[in-house]
């Protein structure tokens, strides 16, 4: 059943959802969830010894028993890992659970936000190393035109690129309660 308080942000890594997450749950009276850091907790590690030393299957896969714990609570934001939607367990699970919301930024913008971040294991050579700027940009757009069909899937797409935090967070507020509202209603009309 879908639970129209359970929000779910998608997007690349670097276009918001750790940092606009907590504030929209905040404004919206709602608990704050990074799945990446529950992930974290429960494995002991961070993703980046996870991948390491366990590879991405086993990630992905602890991706989704994490993913299956969260899906029945209500009142809650999730930050969901850039990849997750990748899995079609877990891309069923969210859209019948929840309200998907993708904050898009371009390939440019993300660059810019990611090229000095050193904790991100898809932005690394295949040897590990840091990769040039040009690199992190080729690769990034790779992989977000590999994501980008599920990503535009969302109930709600908000651009993240050219605006203030502050601004996205009141704009998704509105469009969230909105969107709750109106399926508020309708799943009243069905009944």
């Amino acid at each position: 059943m879908k639970h129209h308080s359970l929000i779910f942000l998608t997007g690349f890594s670097g276009s918001g959802k750790s940092t606009i997450g907590p504030l929209l749950a905040n404004s919206l009276g709602f608990e704050f969830i990074d799945l990446d850091k529950q992930i974290e907790l429960a494995a002991g590690k961070s993703i980046n010894r996870i991948f390491t030393e366990d590879g991405e299957p086993f990630f992905r896969n602890l991706e989704l028993k994490t993913l299956e714990g969260l899906v029945s609570r209500k009142d809650l934001i999730v930050s969901l890992g850039g990849g997750v939607l990748e899995n079609d367990r877990c891309f069923s699970m969210i859209r019948q659970h929840g309200t998907l919301v993708y904050l898009k930024s371009s390939p440019e913008i993300l660059t810019i936000r990611l090229q000095h971040k050193t904790d991100r294991p898809l932005l690394k050579s295949e040897e590990g190393d840091k990769l040039t700027r040009e690199e992190i940009e080729l690769k990034i757009a790779a992989l977000l035109a590999k994501r980008e069909p599920r990503y535009q899937k969302a109930d709600l797409v908000i651009l993240t690129d050219s605006k203030k935090i502050g601004t996205t967070v009141e704009e998704l507020t509105r469009r969230i309660e909105r969107h709750v509202r109106r399926a508020a209603r309708n799943s009243k009309k069905e009944k």
